[in-house]
């Protein structure tokens, strides 16, 4: 790929999760990309966020495909919005996470156009808010993931040009603790200290973590008291985790409640509330077959990775649909003012996707 004009277009085009009249721009060109391509476009109008969009093709027997990317970035409006390129690289908001992606799919799904005059049993997701994480788009995900035997998701390649089969599971959390003030010269014993309760359930939190199976808890932010010379009536925390298995889910889950639930400091009370945004995204066999009937067709050696970070694979993941991701070029410097692209990558994934989308479509996939 040499042009990279309509990537640029886009890229100039600020599509920050909560710019919904940027990202419902962005919207309108890819709609007309894949109106020349013989799509139909059913459209999931929203209000606060921009609207997700489903292109759907021709549909015959045959294994039915999903493809899956996101309009969204993470620069508001006046931040990171110039595109810019070398002999080597690109650069802008985007360009590998994912509107560069997103373009990979579209250049394979025309070179698939230009053989078959027709795109037959393969579908394009494109939603509004995956960076602010898919708190609206994963109930349209989840609604359509069993519409399909496989999914791919166009997030970046590895820097071995790597498919990713597996991403931890995230979730957020907040632990709110609420106890009495009293002034902490005259009537220190009246009172009763969130801050210090908060303070021993950050350790019992942190506890959680072990590092051998890949999970992790992380109290990201704190927040209690009123000044120093009041016993602190109120607290909160902040906390993630994320994990590899769906066993750790389990053991964490169950150890917060019962966190939540003891109070060191007599009096105290403690709520949960947050949850999981993604669940884990495991191996397992019906991708390993995806992936192998991929190499058999396209007679390549595709190399394989995990990632600790999530994406919207995690969610058709997780409804079952065999799901592989990482089909976007290589990149890095993502959600940074350094994000960039290797020009040379689109070519490799574009030949990619398109080989994958001929197989497909021939029934050999």
């Amino acid at each position: 790929m040499k042009n990279f004009d309509e990537l640029k277009k886009l890229i100039e085009m600020n599509s920050f999760t909560k710019n919904k009249e940027g990202v419902d721009a962005n919207a309108k060109v890819y709609k007309k990309i894949f109106d020349d391509l013989g799509f139909a476009c059913k459209t999931y109008e929203r209000n606060e966020i921009g609207n997700h969009l489903l292109f759907k093709s021709k549909k015959e027997e045959g294994k039915k495909l999903l493809l899956l990317g996101h309009m969204d970035t993470v620069f508001p409006s006046g931040t990171f919005e110039k595109f810019d390129e070398d002999e080597e690289w690109i650069y802008g908001p985007g360009v590998c996470d994912m509107k560069g992606g997103n373009i990979v799919a579209i250049e394979a799904l025309r070179n698939t156009y230009k053989k078959y005059c027709v795109i037959k049993n393969i579908d394009f997701l494109l939603v509004s808010d995956e960076e602010g994480g898919s708190d609206d788009s994963k109930f349209v995900s989840s609604a359509i993931a069993k519409d399909y035997d496989c999914c791919m998701v166009y997030e970046a390649a590895g820097k071995n040009l790597e498919i990713v089969v597996a991403r931890k599971g995230a979730g957020t959390f907040y632990i709110d603790v609420e106890g009495k003030a009293a002034h902490a010269g005259n009537n220190y014993k009246l009172g009763i200290d969130a801050n210090l309760e908060a303070a021993y359930k950050i350790q019992e939190l942190i506890k959680l973590t072990n590092l051998d199976e890949g999970t992790t808890v992380n109290v990201g932010k704190i927040e209690g008291g009123v000044g120093a010379n009041t016993i602190s009536p109120c607290a909160k925390l902040t906390f993630e985790i994320r994990y590899t298995h769906a066993s750790e889910r389990d053991r964490v889950l169950k150890q917060i409640d019962e966190i939540v639930k003891a109070s060191h400091v007599k009096g105290t009370i403690s709520f949960l509330s947050g949850g999981i945004q993604r669940d884990v995204m495991e191996e397992n066999e019906p991708q390993a077959l995806f992936l192998k009937n991929i190499e058999n067709y396209t007679k390549e050696k595709l190399l394989t990775e995990a990632r600790g970070g999530v994406s919207d694979a995690n969610i058709v993941s997780s409804c079952g649909t065999p799901a592989l991701d990482g089909f976007g070029p290589f990149g890095d410097g993502d959600h940074t003012a350094h994000e960039r692209a290797l020009k040379s990558s689109f070519t490799q994934r574009i030949n990619l996707s398109t080989k994958i989308f001929e197989g497909l479509i021939e029934g050999k996939i």
